[in-house]
């Protein structure tokens, strides 16, 4: 048909026989590779993949080493890891350039943990965790729009530009922030458990943590509640190693994780692995509504600094960090997966990369026109208007007043 065509084109602008010829034997690859990805894009056909490095278990059998995924789902790992780096990168720019202000905690690196973790999830189930939420946010059917508008403090922003960079909240998909105080992601997410065991939802909550927080007692006795009251709670250590900026041998005693419930049992996964953490935390939630809580320690790696004032280089080296982006980088594991089970083309790749590039680029342009709240919005959502509150100065004698 392609070549049928070219003919006819051919008459009409007096191009020669053998051009003609040429030009359709040129574009036919091409079509037939759109029509290629267009197929691997839809393929639900199950793959099995071994997961390269095994878990290690605390009080429970590990899962199988053996994976299940389709064409379809590692194609869409691939778009979606991609979007959340691009995204992260064009955070970075926009601090520099003083659009963002205040904290920024950047995630690029430790998207296998987001990506892999949705995959086994459904949006019944609830996800709360610390200051590094822009990708947790995405995962749980944000926009990049919206995370880029808060970021940088605008109304079309997920928090309506009032939260920045550590509050983004999503409550109809059940993602509960973004919380700005080390550790306290903890105890919320046994209280969000607790409500899913009262109503009877079957859904579980994912309580994440980075391994700065991991020592801290509030985790513990979160930890003791949700053991004793069998709650559906599992507890995600995203272990990038460094904390704020001290290694992990340095700050804990025992830095296996994954054992630190004692009583509760727990996984440590390659966090760089998106199938790996996927098996992990499909095993873990089954686990969950059933028996109760569980521990989950990812061990994954951050390539920025933990803040953006923070360079990342003075308490570890560039070496260390380029060779984990030669060696475990969570994209182009499946990148190499992808290529290596012909699922998809280089070509293929590089125009996933160009429209998420294009996204990225468009959502950062929307941002910036999208309006700054109006400073009356300073004082909405602070407490639930006609409760007739009372509140008080900090003589009650001086000043008293009743909240509308």
């Amino acid at each position: 048909m392609a070549s049928q065509l070219l003919r006819r084109a051919g008459k009409l602008i007096n191009v020669s026989a053998s051009a003609t010829k040429n030009l359709a034997s040129s574009l036919a690859p091409i079509s037939q590779a759109n029509r290629s990805f267009a197929s691997a894009a839809e393929d639900t056909n199950p793959i099995t993949i071994e997961i390269a490095v095994p878990y290690k278990a605390h009080k429970c059998e590990p899962p199988s080493l053996l994976a299940t995924t389709t064409p379809q789902e590692l194609v869409q790992f691939f778009k979606t890891m991609f979007l959340m780096r691009r995204m992260e990168i064009a955070a970075d720019s926009l601090y520099k350039s003083k659009f963002i202000r205040g904290f920024c905690h950047l995630y690029d690196g430790q998207e296998a943990v987001c990506v892999g973790m949705e995959a086994a999830l459904t949006k019944t189930d609830c996800i709360v965790t610390a200051y590094r939420d822009h990708c947790i946010h995405l995962g749980r059917g944000g926009t990049v729009k919206e995370i880029m508008s808060e970021l940088m403090g605008r109304k079309d922003g997920c928090s309506l530009g009032k939260g920045g960079s550590m509050h983004m909240y999503k409550k109809e998909n059940n993602f509960y922030g973004g919380n700005g105080i080390v550790g306290a992601q903890t105890p919320l997410g046994a209280g969000l458990a607790f409500a899913q065991k009262y109503s009877k939802v079957e859904g579980v909550t994912l309580a994440m943590y980075g391994d700065g927080a991991a020592n801290q007692g509030q985790l513990f006795e979160a930890m003791n509640i949700a053991a004793l009251w069998d709650l559906p709670v599992i507890f995600v250590c995203e272990n990038n190693h460094y904390g704020m900026g001290t290694a992990e041998w340095r700050s804990a005693k025992s830095p296996e994780y994954y054992r630190r419930g004692d009583y509760v049992p727990g996984l440590k996964v390659d966090g760089m692995d998106a199938l790996a953490v996927k098996q992990a935390v499909k095993y873990a939630k089954e686990y969950a509504l059933t028996k109760g809580a569980f521990v989950l320690e990812m061990d994954t790696y951050r390539y920025h600094g933990h803040s953006m004032s923070d360079p990342g280089s003075t308490y570890r080296t560039r070496d260390e960090i380029s060779g984990v982006r030669q060696e475990r980088d969570p994209i182009e594991r499946i990148r190499k997966l992808l290529l290596a089970k012909e699922i998809v083309t280089v070509a293929d790749l590089k125009n996933m990369e160009k429209e998420a590039k294009k996204e990225v680029d468009d959502a950062v342009a929307q941002a910036k026109e999208s309006p700054q709240p109006d400073p009356s919005e300073l004082l909405s959502h602070i407490y639930v208007k006609g409760l007739g509150t009372e509140v008080f100065g900090p003589d009650r004698k001086e000043f008293t007043a009743v909240l509308p």
